[in-house]
């Protein structure tokens, strides 16, 4: 039936659940598991779900199982054994770093390694996509099909889930109106929806670039902090002012404003990154301690809304070999990379320093 939800909508579903503190049910081969978020996971909720019996581990990604010395049998996570006594406030505890270092010791930590992790490894996928910590608490059971009946809960099944996972959903265009600018008066902002019911994603179009020629381009990623509040902590906002004062000065180009803060874990952990700096981590380690990879945008967006654009080649504005290799990947051929070296303050320079040792940025 088509009022029914397809896949994509159900996974829309499990994220918004999760980011709420409400379980869902997850379906693999016949096997389920009700799976509730760590970081939102309230006391009610975790007696209601030992009261179900089994034993709930809590998953967290290999990059967290590292620093807890916890061991990730199944390789890119960890299934952490609960102890009998383990409440919520534990479970925040090893979900989230901020009190890594005042309280160390969380164990010793124990690992699950029996029967497959998928459903383990979608759950830590959709609280990473919902932009919450990567840490979900997973309690398989039997009965899951017919408890999620009982209680309203959004079920999805990983199988039909797993190629919405790798794949990027499709945008289109929802409106596109001129809009003068300081820059440029001769300005066009478009707006782009994913269908799956993600973040929308902008196209500022300055003039009216020759789409026969490489346009002169930048993949931005949103940046509150310094887009908007012009942070010393990293050189965003200089980079937006200035790739945008270029294309006005040059009379054409199309900045792309991805909505991929904080590298694509959200504004609230980059937030907890900033917090994790000020104990003296990195921004990659302090990405690690929170469970996240060095980077999780994805730059295919980019490739896609230069597409709808009718835009084959760029010109384009970065220090990130990244994006420049995912361009030429998905089928925009990028004619030159333009340097975009500004923003260097005391407070980001050694956060520009890692990005150039760690990350490949070239300054």
């Amino acid at each position: 039936m088509t009022l029914s939800p397809d896949t994509p909508e159900l996974m829309a579903r499990a994220r918004a659940d999760l980011r709420m503190g409400v379980p869902i049910l997850l379906e693999e081969a016949g096997r389920s598991a009700v799976v509730a978020a760590a970081e939102t996971l309230t006391p009610a909720r975790l007696a209601d779900l030992r009261a179900l019996g089994g034993e709930p581990v809590l998953a967290v990604t290999a990059r967290r199982a590292e620093t807890l010395k916890a061991r990730p049998y199944d390789g890119d996570l960890a299934r952490i054994l609960l102890p009998e006594d383990a409440g919520a406030e534990w479970i925040a505890a090893i979900a989230d770093p901020a009190d890594d270092l005042r309280s160390p010791m969380k164990g010793p930590l124990s690992s699950g390694r029996q029967g497959p992790a998928g459903l383990h490894r979608a759950a830590i996928q959709l609280c990473k996509e919902a932009q919450i910590l990567p840490a979900a608490l997973v309690l398989e059971l039997a009965e899951g099909p017919a408890l999620a009946a009982a209680n309203g809960l959004t079920r999805l099944d990983v199988i039909a889930a797993a190629p919405h996972f790798e794949a990027m959903s499709p945008l289109r265009e929802v409106v596109h109106a001129r809009l003068p600018m300081e820059v440029s008066e001769a300005g066009r902002l478009h707006i782009f929806r994913p269908e799956d019911g993600g973040v929308e994603h902008y196209a500022v179009e300055i003039g009216r670039p020759d789409r026969a020629q490489p346009v002169l381009s930048r993949l931005h990623s949103a940046c509150f902090t310094g887009d908007l509040l012009h942070s010393l902590k990293c050189d965003c906002g200089p980079q937006l002012r200035s790739a945008l004062a270029q294309m006005g000065e040059a009379g054409a180009g199309v900045l792309l404003y991805l909505n991929q803060e904080g590298r694509g874990i959200g504004l609230s952990n980059k937030m907890r990154a900033y917090s994790l700096q000020d104990q003296g981590f990195d921004t990659v380690e302090a990405n690690h301690r929170l469970g996240f990879e060095d980077d999780e945008r994805d730059f295919r967006i980019g490739a896609e809304i230069l597409r709808g654009l009718g835009f084959g080649a760029v010109r384009l504005m970065t220090n990130n070999p990244a994006k420049v290799a995912m361009m030429q990947s998905c089928g925009i051929h990028v004619a030159e990379r333009v340097p975009l070296r500004v923003g260097e303050t005391a407070h980001n320079r050694a956060y520009l320093a890692t990005k150039a040792a760690k990350s490949g940025h070239l300054f």
